[in-house]
C-alpha cells in the first residue's frame, strides 16, 4: 500500500542546505480508482514469467481507500492466468530526471510477494531494457523478508548489462509504512530508507 508519492527538485543552485520545490504528488486523499490524470496501467502478463495478470481500472486489484493506494494480488482465474494484480505507471503523464522522489509505503508479507517502486527510462520501447535504464527505489522479495533492495540496472559503454545496489536489513518492513526515496543529480543517485526514525543511506 502506498500513502504518498511525491517528486521534487532543487530550487537553489548553491552548495548550501537543500531546498526542495514540490513538482508532483499524489497523497491519495480521495476514494475509488487512482487519479487518471496521474496514473496509467500496464496490462496483461508483462515480464519475468510472473503468474499474475495485470488488470486495468479493476478495483479488486487497485483502489484508493482510507488515504492509501491499495494494490491487491488475488488468486483467481483471469484471462488464462491464475492470479491478478495491478501495475501503475506515470509513463506518458509525468517523468522525472533530477531531484528527489519519495514514497511512503507498506509492503505485504509472504512467500511469492514481489512489490517494487521503480523507474524506467521514458525511451523504453525503441530502447530495450537495460539500455533504457532502471532505478529500483524499493524492491521487496517475500523470501528475503527482512531485506529491502535499492538497485540500478543499466548498460555500460560496451552495451553490457550492469547492476549496482544494496539490500539493507530493515527488520520487518511489512509491519508498518516506511519512507523510501532517491535523490538524483547529474553525477550521483542516493538511496534513502527510513524506518522507526532510523535513516539508512545506501
Amino acid at each position: 500500500m502506498l500513502a504518498i508519492i511525491a517528486g521534487v527538485d532543487r530550487s537553489d543552485a548553491g552548495d548550501g542546505p537543500k531546498k526542495w520545490k514540490l513538482k508532483w504528488a499524489d497523497e491519495f486523499n480521495y476514494s475509488g480508482l487512482p487519479d487518471s490524470t496521474k496514473w496509467g496501467y500496464e496490462s496483461g502478463l508483462v515480464r519475468n514469467k510472473e503468474p499474475q495478470y495485470y488488470t486495468v481500472k479493476r478495483q479488486e486489484n487497485c483502489r484508493v481507500e482510507n488515504g492509501s493506494l491499495v494494490i491487491e494480488a488475488r488468486k483467481e482465474p483471469y484471462e488464462g492466468a491464475a492470479y491478478t494484480s495491478a501495475s501503475l505507471t506515470t509513463l506518458g503523464k509525468r517523468s522525472f530526471r533530477y531531484g528527489r522522489i519519495e514514497v511512503r509505503a507498506k509492503v505485504p508479507k509472504g512467500l511469492g510477494s514481489w512489490p517494487a517502486i521503480w523507474m524506467l527510462g521514458t525511451n523504453r520501447g525503441p530502447v530495450k531494457w537495460p539500455h533504457c535504464g532502471e532505478i529500483d527505489i524499493m524492491e521487496f522479495v517475500g523470501k528475503d523478508s527482512s531485506l529491502v533492495y535499492g538497485t540500478l540496472h543499466y548498460s555500460d559503454k560496451e552495451q553490457k548489462y550492469q547492476m549496482k545496489g544494496a539490500k539493507p536489513a530493515m527488520g520487518a518492513p511489512y509491519n508498518d509504512y516506511h519512507l523510501y526515496a532517491i535523490e538524483r543529480t547529474a553525477d550521483v543517485i542516493s538511496f534513502f530508507m527510513m524506518t522507526k526514525n532510523i535513516l539508512l543511506l545506501i
